[in-house]
């Protein structure tokens, strides 16, 4: 059989290099992308070590170059059809900086947002040509309702929630699936300076993913419970939503 072929984006964030230690217990070719090719090496080497049947390559690309991505992802597609697209990347800025500097505040909307876009366009066009594939986007349950404390990080992601529902719709009568994954707090590097009481581990986190994209779940929030705390966040009245300090 055909060894199946995995992109990760933002290969370097601690939920994608979870992902990619379970997904390299079989036999893959997995392709890692990031910013900083030292950085990806390193990732690509430990996954070797684990895996000396799979076939690990990295590649640098700039996250916010769309002529970068495009050829990247016309590249990686011309050399063998790409079976998943994992869309990990993205940073947890400070809401306070971002009121006061709008530079940061649109460098958090493109990383966040805008970039994680542009990989997806990019790739579900390769995938369009073969017909086939999966693509899985790493959005937050920060996306599903803006809060004061983290709105600018929120409408980032909740960008991106409007775009998967677009590209679920483009796609649902084909046999492309996309999946939109959407944790709760995680105990990461990026989290590293919040309260960590609570959090789920990446170890877990990518274990629902992992899941997620082989079952082909459209949304799937992680832990589960988040499907249902959001919920109620939705739906509160503004008067009682406006009396919270979250």
């Amino acid at each position: 059989m055909t060894r199946p072929r995995i992109v990760i984006v933002g290969a370097t964030s601690a939920i994608a290099e979870h992902c990619a230690r379970l997904w390299v217990r079989a036999a893959v070719d997995i392709v890692l992308l990031g910013r900083d090719l030292v950085r990806v090496s390193r990732v690509a080497t430990d996954l070797r070590v684990r895996s000396p049947h799979s076939s690990v390559t990295a590649h640098e690309v700039n996250f916010l170059d769309p002529a970068g991505i495009t050829v990247l992802a016309q590249k990686l597609a011309s050399e063998k059809a790409i079976d998943v697209v994992l869309i990990a990347h993205g940073n947890l800025p400070d809401q306070t900086e971002c009121q006061h500097d709008v530079a940061l505040a649109r460098d958090a909307l493109e990383i966040n947002g805008v970039s994680p876009v542009l990989f997806a366009e990019a790739f579900a066009h390769q995938m369009e040509q073969v017909g086939r594939g999966t693509i899985a986007i790493i959005g937050s349950v920060a996306g599903d309702r803006g809060r004061k404390t983290n709105y600018v990080y929120g409408a980032a992601k909740g960008m991106v929630e409007r775009y998967v529902q677009g590209l679920q719709h483009r796609f649902a009568h084909s046999k492309i699936t996309i999946v939109l994954i959407k944790p709760g707090p995680t105990a990461t590097p990026m989290t590293a300076h919040l309260p960590q009481r609570g959090m789920a581990t990446a170890q877990a986190v990518a274990s629902r993913i992992v899941a997620a994209i082989a079952s082909g779940t459209p949304v799937v929030y992680v832990p589960a419970k988040w499907a249902v705390i959001m919920m109620v966040i939705r739906h509160l009245p503004r008067a009682i939503f406006n009396k919270l300090n979250i």
